[in-house]
Parts: C-alpha cells; structure tokens; sequence
C-alpha cells in the first residue's frame, strides 16, 4: 500500500468525527475542517470507483464516464452551494478550479518531474488543443462581463438568458472536445492512455465480476461527498469569518484543493514517474472540463432550480483566470518542461494567492 493510499485511510476517520461535530454542534470551525478532511479521501474513492468501473465497461463507455465524473466531487460541492444562495462562493470555486490546475498542479508536476528529470516531454498538439477550448472558455466568461460593462443598467434576466445561451454552447463544444479524444484523434491520446493502465498502485486491477462492487462504491462515496458538502456549505461562512478569510479567498483557494487533492497527488505523482503526458493530461484536462461542462452545467442547474447563477464574474477573478490560462499555454505550448518552468507557475499561483488574500471583496 503506498503512502498516499494510508494517508487517504486514516482521513476517513474523519467522516464520523464530522458527523459528531455536527450532531453535538462542536461549532462552525471544527464542523468545517473536519468535514473538508472527510471530502479528500472520499473524492480519492470516486476517482478510483470511476477508473476501475471505465476498465470494465471499454474505452468508450469509460472515457464518458471518466469526462462526465472527472469532476464530480467539486460539482457536488457547487451545486450545494448554489442551492445555498451562495453564487459568488460557486463562481470563485469555479475560478479557483482552473488556476489550481494550471497553475498548482502542473507547476507542482513540472517542478518535481524536473528536479528528477532534466527534461519532459508530452504531445504538443494535444496542449495546443487544450490551450484553445481554454481560451474560448476565457471569453465566454469575458463576454457577459464586459456587456455589463458596457451597457449600464442591463437588466439581469438579460444575462442571466445570455449565460443560459452560452452554457449550451459551451457543453456542446465539450461534447465535441470528447468525440475529438475518444474518436476521431484518438491516437493522439494514447500516450496518456496507456500512462494511466500501467498505474497499478493507483488503480488496482478490476473484472466484471466486482463491478457491482465499485459500483457501490462509487454510488456511497458520491452520497457521502453530498453529506459532507452538506456540512462544509452550512458552516463555511461562519467558519471564515472566524478564520478571517473571506469567500472570495475560500472560493478560490480553499475549496478547488479540497475537491481535487486526490487528483492533485496523481497527476503530481505520475509526473515524477516522468510520465508528464499523463499528468498535463489531468491537469488541463481537468481545467478543461470545469470551464465548458462544470461551469455551464451549474449556469443551468441553477435556472432549474430557481437559484439564478449568470457567467458574469467578478472582474478581478477574470483577470486572475485569463493570467492563469496565458502562462500554461505559453510554457506548455512546445510539448517539453523542466523544473524552473514549474516554479513559474507556481509562483504565479503564489501571486494570485496573495492578491485574493488582501482582496477587500467579501
């Protein structure tokens, strides 16, 4: 058993120790970073739920499957939100999830993959491709901003209808996006592919006949995330205030590494195995998807359910979300990396950090 996988156990312990802080009303602090704790291990279990049920069912089937639950954990997570009243939480978290990515992830994975190997390789047209759905995902966010901007007095149905029309045509482009990878350009994906079989430590091997059984895992890990997405929503501005950290800074930092810590610890760990297909593959695969399927699908889960959530950000996390989105495409663009390439990104990433700290937004 590898140390990530210990680390993941003993955080388990945390599920019943949140559900006491919450039962016998410990307070908002401890209710919260217990039940944050509590997430990590079991976004972990989803994860691999999901890899061994893809391994199963084919490669089609199971590379919708791995695009449509890549990011589940987070999505749980905004969408309690969301249904929370807490839009500029989700927003954030939204923003938080793309720098995170680009920025900490890959700056981490290049960084340690570098310090062991001199030089990384990984497809460059595969980063091309990435780099642009990132950067129509940049302006489908610039747009309603900027009418805002430039419309004084818009009515907010109108961008609330306007975020409604984009998030369709974003989800549409990811459909796209999935066909390109899983069809039509499939042997451009391949590296990746055969990077993510030959983990056994991180994906143990599955047949059909326990496929119920990650079945079952996947469907009690994603019922506990609710849970414990339940706990950490209903405490979390409570437990900032006390902190003295304000939404903006939670949404954007706290939040996306608790969601995807365990994806984190994979696409670092790939990395240093100098397997940096792979992990540029989970990292911007995964800002990716947040930004054409996450993002839209909350915009719309938010019109179903009476919770108006529109694409106009704060101007601050744009500007923060199109820094982000024009340092990896120039440093991933010619398909190699080393170590001073992810100290770049990762003190881009210290930057932004510091600028949402002292940001006066609450």
């Amino acid at each position: 058993m590898t140390l990530k996988n210990r680390i993941f156990i003993i955080l388990l312990l945390f599920i019943p120790v949140s559900i006491a802080a919450d039962l016998l009303e410990w307070g908002p602090l401890p209710l919260f970073i217990t039940s944050a704790l509590a997430i990590v291990p079991l976004a972990a279990w989803m994860g691999s739920a999901t890899e061994e049920i893809a391994v199963v069912i084919g490669p089609s089937a199971g590379g919708l499957l791995n695009a449509t639950f890549g990011n589940a954990t987070e999505l749980i997570i905004a969408f309690i939100a969301l249904k929370a009243g807490l839009v500029d939480v989700v927003k954030a978290s939204i923003t938080g999830s793309i720098l995170g990515n680009l920025l900490l992830v890959m700056g981490l994975s290049m960084l340690l993959g570098g310090l062991r190997y001199k030089e990384q390789t990984f497809q460059p047209v595969v980063a091309r491709v990435n780099a642009s759905s990132m950067n129509l995902a940049v302006i489908a966010i610039l747009l309603p901003t900027a009418i805002k901007f430039s419309a004084e007095g818009i009515e907010s149905h109108i961008l609330q209808n306007l975020s409604i029309a984009v998030a369709i045509v974003l989800i549409g482009v990811y459909g796209l996006t999935l066909l390109f990878s899983m069809k039509t350009h499939t042997y451009l994906f391949d590296v990746g592919v055969a990077g993510l079989e030959s983990e056994p430590e991180e994906l143990p091997e599955a047949g059909a006949s326990n496929l119920r059984l990650w079945v079952g895992v996947l469907l009690a890990a994603t019922l506990a995330v609710a849970v414990e997405s339940e706990f950490l929503v209903g405490s979390l501005e409570a437990a900032t205030e006390q902190i003295g950290l304000t939404p903006l800074f939670t949404g954007v930092i706290l939040l996306p590494i608790i969601g995807n810590a365990a994806e984190h610890a994979t696409a670092v760990t790939v990395a240093m195995k100098d397997k940096m297909d792979l992990s540029v593959s989970v990292a911007v695969g995964s800002s990716m998807q947040i930004a054409l399927f996450v993002a839209p699908a909350l915009v719309l889960a938010g019109w179903v359910i009476g919770q108006p959530m529109d694409l106009d950000f704060n101007p601050f996390e744009l500007v923060a979300v199109a820094v982000s989105v024009l340092i990896a495409n120039s440093i991933s663009s010619d398909g190699q990396s080393n170590w001073l390439e992810g100290t770049l990104l990762l003190a881009t990433y210290a930057v932004l950090g510091l600028a949402f700290y002292f940001h006066p937004l609450t």
